[in-house]
């Protein structure tokens, strides 16, 4: 395979010409790749690299797989590991990834990155399934079980019948809901966003979410304002980002008392953009706020059953935010509201 080099215009430095079929090889591999010339400058990625936050101004950041590299370039010997790697400058989300380096002649290093994630993911959501939805599903088919009772014993009584078949159909209702929320998120475990995301202004999505939510706001009298400080672009899947933004819009609705104010605010820090929704509902206490993203946990499970709430819908914004790169935190005082806010990072 020959290399060939040229000489750039504005530097007397030699820089590297990939041969098209090296490239044609490594984007025959089911794995992104990277190739590093003597002065570890990249010369060659695939377009997936940018989904694993690893290169910043043509050069590898991350020390572990740096350190690979300089152990190839010492020893000449391919190196192996199984690497975790951030899917953001922020939150948890962590791609785990099984990482190739061998050298190819004249200093230069080839980097092939293996995404076990998907894999691992799944296995994650077989385990907790089945335990998750046959605790969550006995409640409701319970009730409906009981109620079914109750209409056949009130075959008399027209009043009764009415009043039981009214509770039997909200409990449908919520059973309904709660069995699509669990269908949703195990769709978004299944998928990363990442790797087939596309831009898009994040302000479009946000005021799709709002609207998710209008006919509520509408029936509570519940005014939404929305405040864009900047106009950020990020990557991902824009239906996912709609779904957590009305998520959160739908759980400061159902939390407020009717006649108050819904404040949803976009903003860009330091690359990072942050969508924030603040209430003046009840707030939550303090001993909740940290297990208020669990799956299926309810601050108050009796006002949960009244507003049709499953306990999936924070579950389901936080994947979301880590499967984006990001995350999402919030701050609230019983009796002054909560605000939930949403970070995400920016398109490079």
């Amino acid at each position: 395979m020959a290399w060939i080099r040229k000489r750039d215009e504005e530097s007397t430095a030699l820089n590297l010409v990939v041969p098209q079929s090296l490239i044609d090889l490594l984007n025959s591999i089911d794995a992104e790749s990277l190739l590093l010339d003597g002065s570890d400058h990249i010369q060659y990625a695939t377009d997936g690299i940018a989904t694993f936050n690893l290169t910043r101004d043509s050069f590898i950041f991350n020390n572990d797989l740096m350190n690979m590299v300089r152990a190839v370039r010492r020893s000449g010997q391919m190196q192996e590991a199984n690497l975790e790697l951030r899917r953001g400058p922020i939150g948890s989300g962590m791609h785990d990834v099984f990482i190739r380096t061998t050298g190819l002649g004249e200093d230069f290093v080839a980097i092939l990155i293996f995404d076990d994630s998907e894999m691992r993911r799944l296995d994650a959501i077989r385990r907790d399934f089945v335990a998750n939805i046959s605790h969550e599903l006995k409640t409701p088919i319970g009730a409906l079980s009981i109620l079914s009772e109750a209409v056949l014993g009130a075959a008399d009584d027209p009043e009764a019948i009415t009043r039981f078949a009214t509770r039997m159909q909200r409990e449908t209702n919520r059973l309904s809901g709660l069995v699509q929320e669990i269908i949703d998120l195990s769709r978004l475990q299944d998928n990363d966003p990442l790797k087939n995301g596309e831009r898009f202004p994040l302000s479009d999505v946000v005021q799709d979410g709002i609207d998710l939510s209008r006919l509520a706001t509408e029936a509570k009298k519940i005014t939404i304002n929305f405040k864009q400080e900047s106009s950020p672009t990020v990557v991902g899947d824009k239906k996912q980002i709609m779904t957590a933004i009305g998520n959160l819009v739908e759980n400061a609705v159902n939390y407020s008392p009717e006649g108050t104010q819904v404040s949803v605010v976009i903003k860009s820090v330091d690359g990072i953009c942050e969508v924030s929704v603040t209430d003046q509902g009840i707030g939550i206490p303090e001993k909740d706020l940290e297990r208020i993203f669990e799956r299926f946990y309810r601050v108050d499970a009796a006002r949960s059953r009244a507003t049709g709430g499953t306990g999936l819908g924070l579950s389901i914004v936080k994947h979301i935010a880590a499967n984006h790169g990001g995350d999402i935190n919030v701050w609230s005082v019983e009796g002054a509201g909560s605000t939930f806010t949403m970070r995400l990072p920016e398109a490079k």
